[in-house]
C-alpha cells in the first residue's frame, strides 16, 4: 500500500471507528457503574476511566497524556479518585460496562458475523501499533484482551484511538500549540463541541479561552472574530494530515483489503450507533 493509499485509509478507519469507542462518555451505563462503585459523577469519572491503565497516577500525569484539560479540573479529581476505587476495580466497571453500552447501541447486530469479523479485524491492525512514545496507547495495551467480540471490539478501537491520540499530541507540541491554544483552534474550525460546551468540558473558564485567544490572535492565527486565519485553517490542516500520517502504521500492517473492509464494516455498525443515540448532537457546533 503506497503513502497516500495508507493515509486515506488510516482516516476513514479512524472516522468510522470513533464513535463506536467514544460512546463510552456519554453511555448512562458507563458513568452509573462508576458512581455505583463509589466515583463522582460528572468528570471524575472520565478521568478515572481513561487514566485507569497508567495505575494510580497523579494529576500532572494525566493533565499531560490527556493534554487539553485545566490542570486545575484534573487535580480536583486525580489523584482523589484513587482513593474512592481502585484503577483495577475502575478498569473492571469499565469493560464490564463499555460492552453493555455498545451491545445496546448495537441491537441485534452486536451478536452478528460481521461484528465478530471486525472485531478480529480490529484486533490485527492494534497489533501492529508501536508503543514507543506512545504512554496512553502503551498502557491501555498492556491490558488483557476482553473474550467476547463486542467489548474485544471496543478494546482494539480503544488502542487504535489512544495511538492515534498520542501521535496527535505529539504533533501539536511540535506546532507550538499548547493544550488550550490546541483546544480554541480546533474549536474554531466548527468541527468540534459548541464553543461553551468545550469550555465547560474541559474546565477552562471564560477570562482564560479569552486570553488565548489573544495570543492566537498575536500569532496570526486567529481574527478578529475568533475564527481561523488562512495561516491557522493551514496549521489545523497540516496538523490533522501530520496526525494520520503517523497513525497508518497498523493499517498498513494489514494491508489494504482488509484495512478498507475494517472500514466497510466500521460504517454500518457506527451508524447503527449513532442513531441509537451514541453521541448527543446538541453538543456540537453543527447541532
Amino acid at each position: 500500500m503506497d503513502r497516500a493509499d495508507a493515509h486515506a485509509l488510516a482516516l476513514r478507519c479512524h472516522q468510522v471507528l470513533e464513535p463506536l469507542h467514544a460512546m463510552v462518555y456519554f453511555a448512562p451505563e458507563v458513568e452509573q457503574g462508576f458512581v455505583d462503585a463509589g466515583l463522582a459523577q460528572g468528570r471524575m469519572c472520565y478521568f478515572a476511566g481513561r487514566a485507569a491503565p497508567m495505575g494510580p497516577v497523579g494529576p500532572g500525569v494525566v493533565t499531560s497524556t490527556f493534554y487539553n484539560f485545566n490542570p486545575e479540573l484534573v487535580a480536583r479529581h486525580v489523584p482523589r479518585a484513587w482513593g474512592l476505587v481502585e484503577p483495577d476495580e475502575v478498569l473492571k466497571i469499565r469493560f464490564a460496562k463499555a460492552g453493555e453500552a455498545l451491545r445496546r447501541l448495537l441491537g441485534g447486530a452486536a451478536d452478528s458475523a460481521e461484528l465478530a469479523e471486525l472485531a478480529t479485524l480490529v484486533r490485527e491492525a492494534a497489533d501492529g501499533c508501536s508503543p514507543e512514545g506512545r504512554p496512553l496507547y502503551a498502557a491501555h495495551a498492556d491490558l488483557e484482551w476482553p473474550g467476547d467480540p463486542v467489548t474485544s471490539l471496543w478494546h482494539g478501537i480503544t488502542l487504535l484511538r489512544e495511538f492515534r491520540g498520542d501521535g496527535h499530541i505529539a504533533v501539536l507540541v511540535s506546532e507550538g500549540l499548547s493544550g488550550l491554544h490546541a483546544l480554541v483552534t480546533h474549536t474554531a474550525t466548527g468541527q468540534s463541541f459548541r464553543t461553551e460546551v468545550t469550555k465547560s468540558l474541559r474546565g477552562w473558564s471564560d477570562e482564560q479561552w479569552s486570553a488565548a485567544e489573544d495570543e492566537l490572535r498575536a500569532q496570526g492565527l486567529l481574527d478578529d472574530a475568533g475564527g481561523l486565519t488562512d495561516a491557522g485553517r493551514a496549521q489545523r490542516d497540516r496538523i490533522e494530515e501530520r496526525t494520520t500520517a503517523v497513525a497508518t502504521g497498523p493499517y498498513q500492517r494489514i494491508g489494504p483489503d482488509k484495512a478498507a473492509r475494517i472500514a466497510e464494516l466500521g460504517r454500518g455498525f457506527a451508524r447503527t450507533a449513532l442513531k441509537a443515540g451514541a453521541i448527543p448532537r446538541d453538543l456540537f457546533a453543527d447541532g
